[in-house]
């Protein structure tokens, strides 16, 4: 694989709120579920430290748990609550700052993806919005006020305690048809109070969210906030079918606080609505003026679907297009998955032009820290 391309445009400094980053590449979060008891130890550290030191310009953590007894659907998958848990990530945090990294966490509860039974606290059941999950069927009682309010507050908990360990920010998890995304999908949330309605009513519950956060950060902590359209089941789903409502479903989330956007599509190459080659970040990013993170794929031939589905690894290929539209700032950072997960090196070999020696993603990869 031959370098034809300039990379200039991936290593320009951004700044986000207060905080400066070296250049537009993101380690994207990848649940990795290394975290026994929920406890980053050291193998974890070293796996974000790896990046840092290797040039990933803002480092996105797996998803992590807020204190709700039902936000984890696996023992080993890290929390952002107790004394255990966040003492590991502030040592965390001080090993990717003298990399010379910024690192964000990102911040998740499963809802009703949660399987009745699934450890970690086996007994409590899984939460939604209306009680229902991804394929309509009922597995607990639609969440009450008081337990919206109780999420909630364990949001803003959770992002006090990432700016008081020295966090640089936090990414809001938004999408995948995880609990967030359960109030903005029609098919889960089926309320008829103001947590329910059309697609802008449906944002209300994470409006609540972000001003939390926000009101816990203060002005200047960034907040990113991630969405898609796309469900883990299914993966063609939509929240919205034409600009003009992606806009309208945007609008409060901006009114809110969120300060980027990270928009999760399978294959970043797409465009979203027809008449127009922008993607989900292109669209974001011209509609509200807002910074905007792409993925999906970057750098591979292979979306991670078939990675799931039937064990495919992928190949390495260039980044051609993803550069040119970078320097069309259709968007302005760039979230890469698989491939620094296999490779902590990437960025440094786009950088100096060793595509040769890249490491191709495989099935086996994710079962280590590399």
């Amino acid at each position: 694989m031959k370098k034809n391309y300039s990379v200039q445009s991936l290593f320009q400094p951004f700044t986000l709120g207060s905080i400066t980053l070296s250049n537009r590449i993101v380690m994207a979060p990848m649940t990795r579920a290394f975290s026994p008891d929920g406890v980053p130890g050291k193998d974890v550290l070293e796996y974000y430290k790896r990046r840092a030191e290797k040039g990933v310009g803002l480092i996105v953590t797996e998803g992590t748990v807020i204190n709700h007894l039902a936000a984890a659907a696996n023992p080993n998958v890290p929390y952002f609550h107790g004394d255990k848990a966040l003492n590991g990530w502030a040592k965390i945090v001080d090993a990717v700052h003298e990399a010379g990294g910024r690192i964000i966490p990102q911040l998740w509860h499963v809802g009703t993806q949660r399987i009745v039974g699934q450890l970690p606290n086996r007994e409590s059941l899984p939460i939604g919005p209306s009680g229902v999950n991804a394929e309509g069927i009922k597995v607990n009682e639609p969440m009450t006020e008081q337990e919206i309010e109780v999420v909630v507050g364990a949001y803003a908990q959770a992002a006090a305690d990432a700016k008081r360990l020295g966090f640089d920010g936090i990414e809001l998890h938004g999408a995948h048809g995880y609990l967030i995304d359960q109030f903005f999908w029609e098919q889960t949330n089926r309320r008829t109070d103001h947590y329910g309605g059309d697609f802008i009513a449906r944002t209300r519950f994470a409006v609540e969210i972000i001003k939390a956060c926000r009101l816990a950060v203060g002005p200047d902590f960034p907040i990113v906030f991630r969405f898609s359209q796309w469900k883990r089941r299914p993966f063609t789903a939509k929240l919205v079918e034409t600009p003009e409502q992606l806009a309208q479903f945007l609008l409060p989330l901006v009114e809110a606080g969120v300060d980027v956007f990270h928009c999760s599509t399978r294959r970043f190459w797409e465009p979203e609505f027809e008449g127009s080659s922008l993607n989900l970040a292109g669209w974001t990013k011209k509609l509200t003026g807002k910074p905007t993170i792409t993925v999906g794929s970057v750098g591979l031939d292979e979306e991670f679907i078939r990675f799931f589905a039937e064990g495919k690894g992928a190949r390495n290929v260039n980044i051609d297009g993803l550069i040119e539209r970078l320097e069309r700032e259709e968007f302005d950072l760039v979230a890469v998955g698989r491939a620094l997960l296999v490779d902590p090196a990437w960025v440094d070999k786009i950088r100096n032009g060793c595509v040769e020696e890249l490491i191709p993603f495989t099935h086996e990869a994710s079962k280590i820290l590399y």
